[in-house]
């Protein structure tokens, strides 16, 4: 790993910290935005889902552009709508036109994550990948949790609308830097018919410190037709692997969305105070610091899916037993962070086991579906968790429902270990 390899995953972790305090800002707004608007459980559950739909829509449409025109190019242009967005989120006069930015920003921040993910685990050597990639998920969780002491701190003095201004000036003072330093995907150039991709493959060689190229790589070849990457992830080798990898996606983020979206506003109801409820969130995206950057260093050791299982059945466990513990704050506080551990976990290992199921020529699109389809899982599951506390559920019983969706994730994980290990003893059976 030459520093300038290190420098790239650096700038990759330092996008999704910005994504990460993007997408989570709306949970730790959402009691001041809800007290200002006087919102019923509902329509805060569609105010906190709007960003969510946006990162579908990116996941799905702006995402898989990637694979076509560069992984740079769509970073930095998603950088500056995610900016825009939460900068002009902080002058939003009602709650309609709030979601709508919301929604912008959302559109940038789901073109982005594809991206970044790949660009990380492409720079990254072999022994060192799977903690490149789930370094993604730990600054997801670190500008979350750097945004909730933000959000804490900054309301009670100059209002919600404060955070979200700072959020956009903060992404957009990042465009610059991305410019001058993050590199075109290698992999993305190898395949690229553009006149100079030997000169800037060289170029990315030089600052790796590697010897220069006379000529490109041979290109990893693909079954299925290039013009429709999509057509291919569906392909009888794949078939079975995407729908469940797909499945798994929105499970693991129908569950982790409302965990970390209505955990601040149901611990308020419990009985906390609102910088209690806050807290409570804090730890959740501390939690996910730890648990991001463990689940990394133990796949090196222990097969990802595996671990992966572990991990979500340990969630469920754990979320069974959260907000009936708001009796003792410390006990509460320590579950809200053993969940943060273990939820955030799932999330970075799905994201890091899916690339490796995939061509270099799919990644981008494989993920970016993948992301997409677990978005409308992100989508429905605030607004499923407020019609709920609208019809006089109590919070126990939400995160007892939602504990079975961990359950759920876990066995087509187990399911998807299987398939993968019937095919690739088919392959070699076959020669």
């Amino acid at each position: 790993m030459s520093p300038y390899q290190w420098v790239v995953i650096g700038l990759c972790i330092l996008i999704n910290m910005l994504d990460g305090f993007d997408v989570l800002v709306m949970a730790f707004t959402a009691a001041a935005v809800s007290s200002q608007w006087s919102l019923t459980a509902v329509q805060l559950g569609y105010l906190l889902s709007a960003g969510l739909v946006g990162m579908a829509l990116g996941s799905l449409f702006i995402a898989p552009w990637a694979d076509r025109l560069g992984r740079r190019p769509i970073i930095l242009l998603c950088v500056a709508i995610a900016g825009i967005g939460m900068l002009l989120s902080s002058f939003a006069p009602n709650p309609v036109l709030l979601g709508c930015l919301r929604l912008l920003t959302g559109l940038g921040i789901g073109g982005i994550l594809a991206s970044s993910y790949v660009i990380a685990g492409e720079y990254a050597n072999k022994r060192w990948r799977g903690l490149a990639i789930s370094l993604q998920s730990t600054a997801y969780a670190l500008g979350a949790t750097l945004g909730g002491f933000a959000a804490a701190k900054i309301i009670p003095d100059l209002g919600w609308p404060s955070v979200f201004f700072y959020g956009g000036v903060i992404t957009l003072l990042l465009l610059p830097l991305l410019m001058l330093l993050l590199p075109e995907s290698l992999d993305y150039l190898a395949h690229s018919d553009a006149d100079n991709a030997l000169e800037r493959i060289n170029t990315i060689l030089r600052r790796l410190g590697r010897e220069v190229l006379t000529a490109k790589p041979e290109p990893e070849k693909t079954t299925g037709d290039n013009r429709n990457m999509l057509a291919q992830l569906f392909g009888t080798a794949l078939r079975s692997t995407t729908l469940l990898i797909w499945l798994t996606f929105f499970l693991v983020m129908f569950g982790f969305y409302f965990v970390m979206s209505w955990t601040p506003k149901l611990l308020t109801s419990a009985g906390l105070s609102a910088s209690q409820g806050i807290t409570g969130g804090v730890l959740l995206n501390l939690g996910g610091i730890v648990g991001t950057t463990l689940i990394g260093l133990l796949s090196s050791r222990v097969a990802l899916p595996r671990l992966l299982v572990v991990y979500l059945l340990a969630n469920a466990l754990a979320l069974t037993l959260f907000v009936s513990s708001t009796s003792s704050l410390s006990l509460a506080y320590s579950l809200a962070l053993l969940i943060g551990i273990l939820v955030n976990g799932s999330i970075a290992g799905v994201y890091a086991l899916t690339p490796s199921l995939y061509s270099t020529r799919q990644r981008v699109t494989a993920l970016g579906w993948a992301i997409g389809v677990g978005r409308a899982g992100a989508i429905l599951s605030p607004i499923a968790a407020g019609y709920l506390l609208d019809h006089a559920w109590q919070a126990a019983g939400l995160y007892r429902l939602f504990a079975l969706v961990f359950v759920f994730a876990a066995l087509a994980i187990a399911i998807l270990a299987g398939v993968r290990s019937r095919y690739r003893q088919a392959e070699l059976a076959s020669g």
